[in-house]
């Protein structure tokens, strides 16, 4: 199997273990009362990613790894985990708040408000550069671009609405 396989296959399974975690973190969010923003978008970012990650496979499977991508790949997942960790049972890949409850402020988020985004932002284009794919890189880092601003400012009313309830 070429590296490329191994690198998506990762990726595949990373993703799906993910959506595992974020699903059952929100099953309990909504449980202790959250609520959830901008479910109407959320579609459009499982099928971007799923996108994402089909063209991966389909134009890089076959292809060496570049070794410093590769190593700053690696350095986004030691993030990834950091920012998981940081929000613990708060981490789903919806945005579900929960009223009156505080932001996190530990991890990386003593530093930045989306820390999560900024990893994903950066993985959109550094594994398809890994696997020599920079045309590829672009289409998907703009495509995920334009979605986060919007994505973003959703995260933002929520956080301001729980916020606002905490203050009462």
């Amino acid at each position: 199997m070429h590296e490329g396989a191994w690198l998506v296959g990762f990726l595949v399974v990373q993703r799906l273990a993910e959506l595992g975690l974020a699903q059952w973190n929100t099953v309990r969010l909504r449980a202790a009362g959250g609520v959830e923003f901008g479910a109407s978008h959320y579609s459009l970012i499982v099928a971007l990613h799923a996108f994402w990650l089909l063209g991966l496979w389909t134009f890089g499977h076959s292809r060496s790894v570049v070794s410093f991508w590769l190593a700053v790949f690696i350095v986004l997942q030691a993030a990834r985990l950091w920012v998981i960790a940081s929000l613990g049972r708060r981490w789903t890949t919806r945005v579900v708040v929960v009223p009156g409850a505080a932001p996190v402020a530990r991890g990386p988020y003593r530093w930045l408000r989306h820390p999560n985004y900024a990893v994903v932002v950066l993985e959109m284009a550094v594994v398809p550069l890994a696997l020599g794919l920079p045309m590829f890189a672009l289409i998907f880092s703009a495509a995920n671009g334009a979605l986060l601003i919007y994505r973003i400012r959703v995260e933002n009313r929520a956080l301001a609405w729980a916020a606002d309830l905490s203050a009462l």
